[in-house]
């Protein structure tokens, strides 16, 4: 394919002569234009796109809980598990492995009540989040293709359990582009590398200008936001010479993608160098929502922190921010004993329940859409019947939305009396993301990007959108 804009003007030309007159015409001229429109947006692959139909939510707050978080011990009360503790069950997989095995139920270690005026149960596990139950849509039947910690982080993320795909912040800064050009689309902070490390961010095949930028809880959770020249006039000055030859050398290089996002994360850094040190400064927030938090003034660590700038950078227009709350160890993985749970859920407690609450009363949460998950669950069953842990369990799990035109105060869907498998209206992660998409406006059969000679998008060829949770 020849690149050369003097190529392209002479094909229009002779295009032009050669169908002049004709019925064509209008056609071809039609699709000449799109085509250089689209060229025109690869420029600018942050500028804003319009939705396929009008959206619910503006932007995503994902909340993602690195490990496996157990079911059964924290928004899916089963009384039968409890009361048939010790008994044996039979399943035909344990632990990615095939065959027939003989395991031991094990209750629930922490007791379930209702909550709030719809009455959903949640274990004191959550006491914070279960007194937000009257907004929250808790899906009681998510289920998984992969009992791997990697490829079920990967499929949680990207849709894909096998192969690095773009993640879902990514499809979303690709459909809807960005509000604030000074700020990235995509934004994920996280104190440690997650299972799958940076493709759980990452843009793969679309346009790097989409992939999420990395932000570390701390005193300088982005790196070199100061300028290093002596006066703002001079960077500006160096900047201005930078972009006059970027755009020469881009001029050569017509639809080259990964030059046209290097020269757009130039920009959007020069613009962060002006927002970001104002998002990170707290000192003007005030006591009371500091406290809604759990977050002590002056801290720069801590999940009480990250929601709290999760809030700020959304209500600055970043689309897709993404919190994880620990690494791909010390996490939820409760193999050894269930009561590491403990203080894994009271570091996040109290800043969920304090981000929807402050979300609320700013009136941002009626569009903006809260997510919360896990990659899979934990069985209510094990190979001893004194094991004080769970193993991994992808057949059911749940996770729930919040906000951005999702029915308040409800569950959806229900796993079987023990909680081993989906018993109700499964909800796969290609539903979920389909979902997701849904609520922003995003048609997921439509949103769309061709590589190596065919169409991919966020679900592959798969995903219903949930249409019993939508308000």
């Amino acid at each position: 394919m020849n690149n050369n804009p003097t190529f392209e003007m002479t094909r229009r030309s002779a295009l032009r002569s050669l169908v002049g007159g004709s019925m064509l015409l209008p056609g071809i001229l039609s699709q000449l234009m799109a085509d250089e429109s689209a060229r025109a947006n690869d420029a600018d692959p942050l500028s804003p796109k319009p939705t396929h139909f009008p959206p619910k939510a503006k932007r995503v707050i994902f909340l993602y809980m690195s490990g496996g978080v157990s079911h059964v011990d924290s928004w899916d009360p089963k009384p039968k598990l409890q009361a048939d503790a010790g008994k044996t069950v039979s399943v035909n997989e344990f632990q990615g492995r095939k065959g027939d095995f003989k395991m031991f139920l094990q209750r629930p270690r922490w007791d379930f009540s209702p909550h709030g005026k719809c009455g959903t149960e949640v274990s004191s596990l959550f006491p914070h989040m279960a007194e937000c139950v009257d907004d929250l849509c808790v899906i009681r039947s998510m289920r998984s293709d992969h009992t791997n910690h990697y490829e079920a982080t990967l499929g949680i993320h990207t849709g894909s359990f096998t192969f690095a795909r773009p993640s879902i912040g990514s499809w979303v800064s690709y459909g809807l582009g960005t509000v604030n050009q000074n700020l990235p689309s995509y934004v994920v902070i996280a104190p440690h590398s997650p299972y799958a490390g940076g493709q759980v961010w990452g843009s793969d095949f679309l346009p790097g200008a989409h992939q999420g930028t990395l932000m570390l809880p701390g005193r300088e959770p982005v790196a070199n936001i100061q300028r290093r020249v002596s006066t703002s006039r001079l960077q500006e000055l160096e900047l201005a010479a930078m972009a006059k030859m970027n755009v020469r050398h881009l001029a050569t290089r017509s639809g080259d993608q990964l030059l046209a996002a290097r020269i757009k994360s130039f920009e959007t850094a020069f613009g962060m160098q002006a927002e970001m040190p104002e998002i990170f400064d707290l000192s003007r927030e005030e006591e009371a929502t500091l406290q809604l938090y759990g977050l002590e003034r002056g801290s720069t660590t801590g999940f009480a922190w990250q929601c709290l700038i999760a809030r700020r950078l959304a209500e600055r227009g970043v689309r897709f921010v993404e919190l994880i709350d620990v690494g791909s160890s010390d996490n939820w993985d409760a193999h050894g004993d269930m009561n590491t749970h403990e203080p894994l859920a009271k570091n996040v407690d109290r800043p969920i329940a304090g981000l929807l609450r402050d979300l609320k009363q700013r009136g941002m949460l009626e569009d903006t859409l809260v997510v919360w998950t896990t990659e899979f669950g934990r069985t209510p069953f094990n190979a001893a019947a004194d094991a004080k842990g769970r193993e991994h369990h992808h057949w059911v799990f749940s996770s729930w939305l919040a906000g951005g035109g999702v029915k308040p105060g409800v569950t959806y869907g229900e796993s079987d009396d023990y909680g081993i498998n989906v018993g109700t209206n499964e909800v796969h992660v290609h539903d979920f993301h389909a979902t997701i998409l849904h609520l922003l406006g995003l048609d997921h059969t439509r949103l769309t990007y061709r590589h190596s000679g065919r169409d991919y998008r966020l679900t592959d060829v798969h995903g219903n959108v949930i249409s019993p949770i939508l308000s």
